[in-house]
């Protein structure tokens, strides 16, 4: 076996040996030979997506009482789509009253309230005023990202205040 001068630091190298600090497994290259560059690092990895919250939980303020006397107040809202907007438009019950939209549509997106089987517009129908009431209004925020207002300023004074973007009604913008 052959050895090599020593190295600074008193560390004996030989030949095919790494040098100190040099990566594991890579050989250093003869002198005036060719070197290949490295290939290009692939596609950067995928980040997990972030998950879209569709449902949300409720709680009535009164509670739905079904025909049995059964109170049910705990439910889930899912997020609204535009055929959810779009269909109620067809009912007659809407075209003929135009505030029955809200009702039509609520019916469309709470997806559970308590342990009802089922839940429909003829439920959200016969809901006291007070839980109505606070369906619209959840309604409202889950759709629109939490709130409905946007800051803006006085094109005279340019003093700033909020202004209200939602419709007046479920179902308008």
């Amino acid at each position: 076996m052959r050895r090599t001068a020593a190295r600074a630091g008193g560390a004996v190298a030989y030949p095919g040996a790494e040098a100190p600090g040099a990566d594991a497994g890579v050989e250093a290259p003869e002198p005036g030979a060719e070197t290949v560059p490295a290939p290009a690092p692939g596609p950067a990895p995928v980040r997990q997506q972030e998950s879209l919250r569709t449902e949300f939980p409720f709680q009535l303020p009164r509670g739905y009482v079904d025909e049995s006397g059964t109170v049910h107040r705990d439910g889930v809202m899912r997020l609204s789509t535009a055929r959810d907007e779009l269909v109620p438009l067809r009912d007659v019950r809407v075209q003929e009253n135009p505030a029955f939209l809200s009702v039509v549509l609520l019916g469309r997106v709470i997806t559970r309230l308590g342990t009802l089987p089922m839940v429909h517009d003829g439920i959200v129908e016969n809901m006291f005023a007070s839980d109505l009431a606070f369906l619209q209004d959840f309604y409202r925020q889950i759709n629109a990202e939490g709130h409905t207002r946007a800051a803006v300023r006085c094109p005279h004074c340019a003093e700033p205040f909020e202004v209200e973007l939602g419709g007046s009604r479920l179902g308008e913008s």
